[in-house]
């Protein structure tokens, strides 16, 4: 074997195996990544019940139910999360974070059931009284429930209703 052909055969396969070792470093990102969904996302592409994604949005009022806890189990709650134009109930078993009540911005991690209902890992609730998760500002904005450029987001308790007209500002007009 020639010198110069030699050296092809190194240079084939250092890119083989750079390509091999790049293909599994991609692929273990991937099952490591997780999504934003709002309401209205997973009605129009459900996902799959073994891949873990974020879901978020508004608590809707009146959702929240409470069981006690059993001996030596944390205490399980249902809620329902929604953008203003769909609804996704949640069950999550643990203690929720103070801040946590309806009509607030919530942003849960975990996965969707074979029967429609998110099993939520973590739960994450707002930090003030202006705050509000990206994610759930955006979802908010898609659903036609505020206009950044019309002000400042309508209150906390008027993102429940299904009509966008109802959760615009007072004296503004949709264009």
């Amino acid at each position: 074997m020639t010198r110069k052909k030699r050296r092809m055969w190194i240079l084939v396969l250092c890119g083989i195996g750079l390509g091999s070792a790049t293909a599994l470093t991609l692929t273990a990102f991937q099952d490591n990544l997780v999504f934003f969904r709002s309401p209205s996302d997973i009605v129009a592409q459900q996902p799959g019940p073994d891949r873990a994604f974020r879901l978020g949005g508004l608590v809707e009022a009146g959702s929240v139910e409470r069981e006690p806890a059993v001996a030596g189990q944390r205490p399980l709650v249902h809620f329902r999360v929604t953008d203003g134009a769909h609804t996704v109930r949640v069950a999550y078993n643990g203690v929720l974070p103070d801040l946590f009540r309806e009509g607030q911005g919530v942003v849960t991690m975990g996965r969707l059931g074979p029967d429609g209902v998110f099993r939520a890992s973590e739960v994450l609730a707002r930090h003030d009284e202006t705050y509000m998760p990206p994610e759930v500002a955006d979802a908010l904005k898609r659903a036609g429930h505020w206009q950044p450029e019309q002000g400042a987001a309508p209150p906390p308790a008027t993102w429940n209703t299904l009509d966008p007209a109802r959760a615009a500002p007072q004296g503004r007009t949709g264009s």
